[in-house]
């Protein structure tokens, strides 16, 4: 096992959860040319949750889009999408992304009372504060600048916890008001659980704080090591500051772009023809939306603001996180990243089905076997309880 030093805010009781990113939009996840075995439309999905929930993913998130970007021409609802994978799996927890701005948190948590009264406390969403201007603009709805968009999504996230475990239930802010507001039913009351899970997303100084005041989880693109690191530090010290509402310590996840081979050198030749066939006026498109976005903050540390043409041929830096190898290699790099404090690895494919399939039969092994020997030098176990169900008879069926 690799020597990376174990940080304070590292969980190593509690196994890894793993997620993966709906292919709820056409043109896969990487903007290339190569070959993507994979599929935007329903019936392909509800294979691939059923796939996941019997090889051990925990978790899946169903992308939000409005306006076609990034190479993608078609793209489902994110929450329609999501109610009809919770309605075709029995384990499996699907994540909605969701834009304030585009919802209203009242009406969002209202939403999410019922999707988990259908599936069973299986619901959750992820607060993505928004980035691509035409959107709103041409939307007609207001465009917040960089900073101010993280204002907002705090007041979101405060009113959405509020209306979820609260009556009676009132806030006063810059961008919305809400007054003695009850919804009834309340979420189901799972031991464990104050409500449906809260996921935020973000790289930038502004995003570490708003996640660390109000979020259960913070997404962060991907990101290397001693980067990522970083990103959790900030979002400790704003959990630490005093300001954070949420009753929970923040738990973290990365995103990563797993290319699992049988050598090293078949996965690092995977990646150079994926970047080799890079839809280059696609990608630099989009470089050149995000990046703008992302230099617009104070300090100049938004999401996307140091990546380069390669980072961005997979639109959430999923190269970055380096889950690019053998199944020894990628184990070792995911357990190094929960040596620093990850609780999740959110992960990509170019051929979904067949990949998540193969990534819970060959690498998730590999890690728990990691995971637990990682505990015992610590002088701790790995509590295997929290394992989730795995059924590879089924996946393969």
């Amino acid at each position: 096992m690799s020597q990376v030093d174990v940080t304070p805010v590292a969980d190593l009781e509690t196994p890894l959860k793993f997620a993966y990113w709906v292919p709820n939009v056409s043109g896969g996840l990487v903007i290339s040319t190569i070959e993507q075995r994979t599929s935007w439309d329903f019936e392909y999905n509800k294979k691939l949750a059923r796939i996941a929930e019997n090889v051990g993913f925990e978790y899946a998130l169903s992308q939000t889009r409005y306006a076609a970007s990034y190479g993608a021409d078609k793209q489902h609802e994110a929450t329609a999408f999501t109610l009809g994978l919770l309605g075709a799996t029995e384990r499996l927890k699907i994540i909605a992304a969701v834009h304030p701005g585009m919802w209203h948190p009242g009406v969002l948590a209202k939403w999410l009372i019922t999707a988990d009264h259908i599936s069973n406390g299986r619901a959750a969403v992820n607060i993505v504060s928004g980035w691509l201007k035409d959107e709103f603009t041409n939307f007609g709805l207001p465009w917040l600048e960089h900073d101010e968009r993280y204002v907002r999504t705090e007041e979101f996230i405060s009113i959405l916890r509020g209306l979820l475990t609260e009556k009676d239930f009132s806030f006063e802010g810059k961008y919305y008001n809400i007054k003695d507001f009850t919804l009834s039913p309340a979420p189901l009351d799972i031991p464990g659980r104050p409500h449906p899970e809260i996921f935020f997303g973000g790289n930038s100084t502004a995003a570490q704080a708003a996640a660390g005041h109000t979020a259960d989880w913070y997404f962060s693109n991907g990101r290397s090591l001693e980067g990522f690191r970083d990103n959790i530090a900030g979002v400790v010290a704003a959990a630490e500051s005093g300001k954070r509402t949420a009753p929970q310590k923040p738990r973290f996840g990365i995103n990563g772009f797993v290319i699992a081979r049988d050598t090293e050198k078949e996965a690092t030749e995977t990646l150079r023809e994926i970047i080799a066939k890079a839809h280059r006026p696609a990608v630099e498109g989009f470089a050149s939306a995000v990046k703008e976005a992302g230099q617009s903050t104070k300090d100049g540390k938004g999401m996307w603001e140091d990546s380069s043409f390669e980072d961005l041929v997979q639109y959430n830096d999923g190269f970055r996180s380096e889950l690019i190898g053998t199944p020894e290699q990628i184990a070792e790099r995911i357990v190094d990243f929960k040596k620093i404090g990850v609780n999740l690895v959110l992960t990509g494919y170019l051929h979904f089905q067949e990949e998540v399939e193969s990534f819970g039969r060959d690498v998730l092994p590999i890690v728990r076997e990691l995971e637990a020997d990682l505990a015992r030098k610590n002088g701790t176990e790995l509590n295997t309880s929290l394992l989730p169900v795995v059924n590879l008879e089924g996946a393969s069926a």
